[in-house]
């Protein structure tokens, strides 16, 4: 009898515990599914706000667009957001955005970010996790004919579209990025 009830309890873990595997993977799915869905609006809304980004977009040899980021801070602030790889114009696998910044800065913003690399070398880098963002980089504010001036430093480009939020900073800090391919 013990025999039976150990059985039963075997499988029934095994069920819960692989359902609740699945259920994880599944959810994992469908949050890389969304990411992906809200990376190609973000890109749409680019080039809607700025026309000109399409040539950055068919030049680039590589980008990534994070569609969400949030930022907040009261003296110590902190920003993060997931984005889509994309090398060649195919998707390549996802990226993860994480910043920290000290000083004078107060409040909450979201925005979108998008990063060209401009040859292999540059996009190997970001791909070896070895792209971060000291504190005197800059990004390029996205407005009708913002893109038209905008130059490659160091085989990177970045944009920023403001999506909601205010935000009063003076800040010390910089971005780091994890790549995780498909």
């Amino acid at each position: 009898m013990r025999g039976i009830h150990l059985r039963i309890g075997l499988m029934a873990f095994l069920f819960l515990f692989g359902w609740s595997s699945f259920e994880v993977q599944a959810q994992s799915r469908k949050k890389v599914e969304n990411i992906r869905q809200d990376a190609r609006e973000a890109k749409a809304e680019f080039l809607e706000s700025d026309w000109r980004m399409e040539k950055h977009f068919s030049n680039a040899y590589g980008y990534v667009i994070f569609p969400n980021v949030g930022k907040g801070a009261i003296g110590i602030g902190g920003a993060a957001g997931n984005g889509v790889v994309y090398e060649g114009g195919k998707e390549i696998g996802m990226a993860k955005l994480t910043q920290l910044s000290i000083g004078f800065q107060w409040g909450g913003q979201a925005y979108r970010e998008v990063i060209f690399f401009e040859n292999k070398a540059a996009m190997d880098r970001f791909k070896q996790n070895k792209v971060e963002f000291a504190a005197q980089a800059s990004a390029v504010a996205v407005t009708e004919g913002a893109s038209a001036d905008a130059s490659y430093v160091d085989g990177v480009m970045v944009f920023t579209m403001q999506k909601g939020g205010l935000m009063y900073e003076a800040s010390v800090g910089g971005q780091k990025f994890k790549f995780d391919a498909f």
